[in-house]
């Protein structure tokens, strides 16, 4: 093409540019006229992000099948599991019915999920256990990865300071030391019934002799496809002759796996921390630049502790402590009880004004304060009194979004592949349990032949006070890395009491989403009178005040909602990446059990009997 061709070429685009950019004016200022606000042209674009989010959602609402009903519940008198994958649900139906209690199924089921869903379920990261016993006790099991001894502060910066990409994420760097064996293994011996070897071998026998593919479970596999193809002892497990995805009906073999869980069974966490497991993960660790020694996992400790109470509109709360989730869910709802939230509309713009400043006033605590408490002094008392929720809620002004950025003062952010399981047994005995290896698969490697995921937990501690991890979250020094030290998570599995019986089991996958989703669980039966199938599948909404824009399920707002937000300050924007809040909700009149699978997570199943 000539040079004379060219620039009529180009003299044409911006003729035309010109004109397409006129008629765009033209067009929003029409709308703005009949929408009555200037802030009417951005609902369209927010109408336009959901359906294009609707597309990658499982959420029910997102279907436009019509024979598509909302989910439902499922109840029985003797004991309800919720998971996120529905072997694992099936697995602890069976140990109910063979007698076990609730813990007995909570770590069969916890040894299923790292077998069924590879992706979070996991013998390779960590987690937290909520039990409440029948007899009234509670106890908070925490079993949350630890950093390496050789760990840093500035292991992850350039010698400029600045954050090295994917160094926390990816590779054997990225692995702090795993905590689920010791854990699950802590929880059996203690509250537990059954022998290890019995409450193990359904996960053993899945690993060994595979398990059909369904939908739900084909989709969590494709998202790992990319990792799968980057090691070839992933690979060989995970994909057709090391290349081609699974599909519906194959069959999934894990032998690999099935050989460390039974090593596992039979030698207990001994096996894991101090026999060839652990070497194998070193050995393999160390030669790929890692820094994991046997030290670190014949020193890895579980702790136990009485965990963080609050109280709800009459209800009791009981939750997470930190490093936990807890204290920013108990906060919240501190600062909400000082409010009439009236029954019905769940987004209106004056309510969700009070949600989303709670939420940033939360947030913004937990990022600048919190971390392990072996290492930091966490003003939990202070964060959870009414009397600092009230200091906060004076604070909100009216119709105003408030500004984040004077609140933070560093930033972080944290995995969203989480995975939460909910029990209730027929005694009363009830368990919340969420655990991760932070990013869907971890940091995608498998140590020789292992057969599990390692997680790339280190990703969750403060890297660079002032830049945000793979979740956005902006947190303080209290989370800084140091050796031996548990990061900062969002996960807070959680049980409501009323009049001192179970009422409510819940929690959720979802990185710095977690609390949120917690909070709107706990919202939606107690403020709105939900049941459990409608509470665990209502839209959500997330502020953590930084990123500043408010996050909601596709079409969770009404165009009315997102304009009336805009104008209050907020920038909203839809997201399709939510947790799936597996959970039970006790009648307490009858004491019938209900639970319900979230739509969110296709793999996932609610039993009861």
């Amino acid at each position: 093409m000539s040079r004379q061709k060219l620039k009529q070429l180009f003299k044409k685009s911006l003729l035309c540019s010109g004109v397409g950019s006129g008629v765009l004016a033209v067009g929003i200022a029409l709308d703005t006229i009949v929408g009555g606000s200037v802030y009417h042209p951005l609902t369209h674009v927010y109408n336009t992000l959901s359906w294009i989010g609707c597309k990658n959602s499982q959420v029910y609402y997102c279907n436009n099948d019509p024979a598509t009903a909302a989910p439902v519940a499922v109840s029985g008198a003797n004991g309800v599991v919720v998971t996120s994958q529905h072997n694992a649900s099936e697995i602890g139906l069976k140990i109910l019915k063979q007698g076990g209690n609730a813990i007995d199924v909570a770590v069969a089921v916890g040894y299923a999920l790292a077998v069924t869903d590879p992706c979070c379920g996991n013998i390779g990261g960590g987690g937290f256990m909520l039990v409440h016993l029948a007899n009234g006790q509670d106890t908070f099991i925490n079993f949350r990865e630890k950093a390496p001894l050789a760990a840093t502060k500035n292991m992850y910066l350039d010698k400029q300071g600045n954050a090295i990409s994917d160094l926390s994420t990816k590779g054997y760097l990225a692995v702090g030391v795993p905590g689920t064996v010791k854990g699950l293994e802590l929880a059996l011996a203690t509250y537990g019934t059954m022998p290890r070897d019995r409450v193990m071998a359904p996960a053993i026998d899945l690993a060994a002799k595979g398990f059909s593919l369904q939908t739900g479970d084909i989709q969590i596999l494709k998202e790992g496809t990319k990792k799968f193809q980057s090691s070839p002892n992933v690979a060989n497990i995970f994909l057709k002759n090391g290349k081609d995805g699974l599909a519906v009906g194959d069959r999934l073999v894990q032998t690999d796996l099935a050989n460390t869980l039974q090593q596992i069974s039979d030698r207990g966490a001994d096996a894991f921390y101090n026999g060839a497991i652990a070497q194998e993960v070193v050995k393999v660790s160390r030669q790929n630049n890692g820094i994991l020694t046997q030290q670190d996992f014949a020193n890895y400790t579980v702790s136990q502790t009485p965990p963080l109470r609050c109280s709800y509109r009459g209800y009791e709360v009981i939750t997470a402590p930190p490093p936990g989730g807890g204290t920013t869910l108990c906060q919240m709802l501190n600062i909400l009880e000082g409010y009439k939230l009236k029954k019905g509309d769940l987004h209106y713009p004056d309510r969700l004004h009070l949600m989303l400043s709670a939420m940033l006033y939360s947030y913004a605590d937990r990022n600048n304060s919190l971390g392990d408490p072996d290492f930091v002094k966490n003003p939990v008392e202070k964060l959870v009194s009414k009397d600092y929720a009230a200091q906060l809620r004076a604070r909100i002004p009216l119709a105003r979004a408030i500004p984040p950025e004077p609140l933070y003062s560093l930033t972080s952010q944290e995995g969203t592949n989480t995975t939460h399981y909910s029990i209730v047994d027929r005694d009363g005995n009830a368990v919340a349990v969420t655990y991760t290896i932070n990013s869907y698969y971890g940091a995608g490697i498998i140590a020789g032949k292992t057969g599990f995921f390692l997680n790339n937990e280190m990703d969750d501690f403060t890297s660079k006070p002032g830049a945000a991890n793979s979740f956005g979250l902006v947190q303080g020094k209290a989370n800084i890395i140091e050796p031996g030290k548990r990061p900062l998570s969002s996960m807070t599995p959680t049980i409501v009491m009323k009049n001192g019986k179970v009422l409510m089991v819940t929690g959720s996958p979802g990185g710095s989403t977690i609390t949120t989703t917690v909070l709107q669980m706990i919202t939606n039966v107690i403020d709105n009178d939900m049941d459990i199938a409608r509470a665990v599948n209502a839209p959500r909404i997330h502020y953590q005040g930084l990123p500043n824009v408010v996050l909601t399920e596709p079409f969770a707002l009404k165009s009315s909602e997102v304009q009336d937000l805009w104008s209050m300050g907020y920038r909203v924007a839809p997201f399709i990446t939510w947790g799936a809040a597996e959970s039970i909700l006790v009648d307490p009149k009858t004491g019938l059990m209900s639970g319900a699978n979230d739509s969110r997570k296709g793999a996932g199943l609610a039993v009861a009997y």
